[in-house]
């Protein structure tokens, strides 16, 4: 019987050495890294200079009309953002403070952009999350039965509605189904995450939903989830109607292989065909459909005004200056 001790010595062989990355993959790291970095400057120096052909005074969109009138408060917002420098060195002071983390304030809020992220980007983040995962079970299984039924009467009509998903405008679909949904048929919310009376679960991870469940509170996840449909299903048409096509599309290319062919010839179910040889090569859709997000959650968050999300996602980034970055809504 072997002891722990004498397995732990077996592993640790003297004179034996760890094993180094080679010089090729540490030069690829290092051209890699350094692509990284030259191309974080290229994006920080496109946005700088499109911002500063943008026409408008940062500093009477930040007082208002009446300061602006007032040349010692403007005198001194321009010194304090550094927008009495030369370009040059607004952008050297714009660098400075976005490696310190610096993104300036809002002007909406008037409070730090950080801050504002870190109470708006979880609202954000668990409107994308559900509209990616109805997506992936919807526009999945409807890809599979159209593929599997191909020519027929239900492929016929799946391949009108992904179509039409891809085609209709988010915002429009979300007027739509806000006027349907709720204003007519009174199913749904209209906005915010939860109802007035209810007060949201401890914030652990400011997603409503999962902080309920965290917290054992089924009222507030019922009632955050009931708010999170409607935007979340607007939010994935779209992702329903394009997985549908390329996993239909995908399907009938694998369908017919031979390791297919030969999974039916030795008598396996045709659901288990599907989901063992078929499915797997879908695997490669599911992470643009997560990317394509982002845009939209931002026109849903309007339209849906869902309260967490539609500061955040209907903001307009800007930089001033060299005082870093100002949320306008």
């Amino acid at each position: 019987m072997t002891s722990p001790a004498s397995a732990a010595n077996r592993q640790l062989v003297p004179g034996r050495r760890l094993r180094l990355p080679s010089r090729n993959f540490l030069r690829f790291l290092g051209r890699r890294l350094a692509a990284l970095v030259l191309l974080g400057l290229g994006i920080t120096f496109v946005a700088f200079v499109l911002t500063e052909l943008v026409p408008g005074d940062p500093a009477a969109a930040n007082l208002g009309q009446r300061a602006i009138g007032d040349p010692a408060a403007v005198r001194a917002f321009r010194e304090h953002y550094g927008l009495d420098k030369p370009l040059p060195i607004q952008y050297g002071l714009y660098l400075q403070h976005l490696a310190s983390g610096d993104l300036g304030e809002s002007e909406q809020s008037h409070r730090p952009v950080r801050t504002d992220l870190s109470e708006f980007v979880p609202a954000t983040a668990e409107l994308a999350l559900t509209s990616i995962l109805i997506a992936l079970a919807l526009g999945i299984t409807l890809g599979v039965i159209a593929a599997v039924r191909r020519n027929t009467l239900t492929d016929q009509v799946l391949r009108v509605i992904s179509l039409g998903g891809i085609s209709m405008p988010t915002f429009w679909l979300g007027l739509v189904a806000l006027y349907v949904f709720f204003f007519q048929l009174g199913w749904v919310p209209g906005s915010s995450r939860l109802d007035p009376g209810l007060l949201p679960a401890h914030h652990v991870t400011g997603l409503y939903t999962i902080d309920a469940l965290l917290a054992g509170q089924l009222d507030v996840f019922g009632d955050a989830l009931h708010h999170l449909i409607l935007p979340a299903c607007v939010l994935a048409a779209y992702n329903v109607g394009l997985l549908t096509r390329f996993t239909r599309s995908s399907v009938l290319e694998v369908i017919n292989n031979d390791y297919v062919q030969a999974a039916r010839a030795k008598g396996l179910p045709e659901r288990t065909v599907i989901l063992r040889h078929v499915l797997p090569v879908i695997a490669l859709l599911l992470g643009g459909s997560a990317a394509a997000q982002t845009g939209r959650t931002a026109v849903v968050g309007q339209v849906m005004d869902s309260s967490g999300q539609q500061p955040l996602a209907g903001a307009e980034v800007a930089i001033v200056g060299a005082g870093g970055v100002t949320l306008r809504a």
